[in-house]
């Protein structure tokens, strides 16, 4: 894939007289060999953060798009939508049985990715303290027109309508819970909420990370946009998945070669005791917020071309029996 044609991206000088002295590379653990939990950098309470006067000066650009305007009226309505409280007493049934009537409820809500896996408290931010066992995850996928747009303000208002239908989503599913007398609590984007989605994600069976530091999913890439509800509501985990998306990625160069501000690392780098694929978070985030959002990475992936990724995961599987004739079954 040819270079961007973004390029070379110079920052917005007004933009970067607001840059912290400090990293966020720093702030997100690169070069770290000891695990910590992540630090909240970024969609949390601006006056908490380092880069909080970055996050509101992202508001103030591209005003006059009506796209994005619209968006943010009607996502808006979803946010003023109340979720009603517990109903009485909780009732009583088997985690499988409760599983069940979870996933039928889901199917009949405006969503694709549908998952279950169990609260881990290192994949929550740093001073949280969630008191719930269980994450539910659920994921809507973008129109692949709309997205591909990025960064036009026709993909900008495309990510925002899918945060709003994410959040109305998991407002239904914690509304459904409580109306069973358990305790549901809801997270939409692009506000982040306590806890880390992609890895829990993962977990849940939705994919793995790819290059771009986004989920890749063998249905739709990654264009699509997560959300969450912390319950205690009785349940059973979704299997994890492998499509060994690292071998594709090691070799794939399209969304680094597309990133306008090259902050998509080559190789996996040391983040909070791990390696794994990490996006330069202060060469990344000048040209996120000029843009009024990006999407650059996730709209060129191989993957969120519609109906590539089982074709992918065919290769991926072919390439993986001739490397081990004996390890496939």
């Amino acid at each position: 894939m040819p270079k961007s044609p973004y390029r070379p991206f110079k920052p917005n000088p007004d933009q970067l007289a607001l840059m912290p002295p400090l990293s966020g590379n720093t702030i997100n653990g690169i070069g770290e060999s000891k695990f910590r939990r992540a630090k909240p950098i970024y969609w949390h309470d601006p006056a908490t953060l380092h880069h909080g006067e970055l996050q509101k000066w992202f508001y103030t650009q591209n005003p006059d798009s009506e796209a994005i305007n619209k968006a943010r009226v009607e996502r808006a309505e979803i946010l003023d939508i109340e979720v009603p409280p517990v109903s009485g007493e909780p009732l009583r049934q088997s985690a499988e049985a409760w599983s069940d009537q979870l996933r039928n409820f889901s199917d009949t809500l405006d969503m694709e990715l549908f998952g279950i896996t169990a609260l881990k408290p290192e994949w929550t931010f740093e001073g949280a303290t969630l008191k719930q066992k269980w994450v539910i995850m659920i994921g809507v996928a973008h129109d692949y027109q709309q997205i591909k747009t990025a960064p036009e303000s026709t993909a900008g208002a495309e990510v925002i309508k899918q945060y709003g239908r994410g959040t109305k989503a998991v407002k239904d599913i914690a509304a459904w819970i409580r109306e069973h007398g358990w305790d549901a609590e809801h997270h939409g984007g692009p506000m982040a909420g306590p806890l880390l989605l992609i890895p829990h994600a993962i977990e849940c069976g939705f994919g793995e990370l790819g290059k771009h530091g986004s989920v890749i999913s063998k249905e739709y890439g990654s264009s699509f946009r997560l959300a969450a509800v912390l319950t205690d509501l009785p349940l059973l985990p979704t299997p994890k998945k492998s499509y060994n998306v690292d071998d594709f990625c090691e070799r794939c160069q399209v969304c680094a070669n597309a990133c306008p501000p090259e902050a998509i690392l080559p190789e996996k780098t040391l983040i909070r005791g791990g390696e794994k694929w990490y996006v330069d978070f202060d060469k990344c985030i000048p040209f996120f917020n000029e843009n009024s959002g990006c999407a650059i990475c996730i709209a060129v992936c191989p993957w969120s071309i519609p109906g590539r990724g089982p074709k992918i995961v065919q290769q991926l599987l072919r390439r993986a029996a001739r490397a081990n004739p004996g390890g496939i079954s």
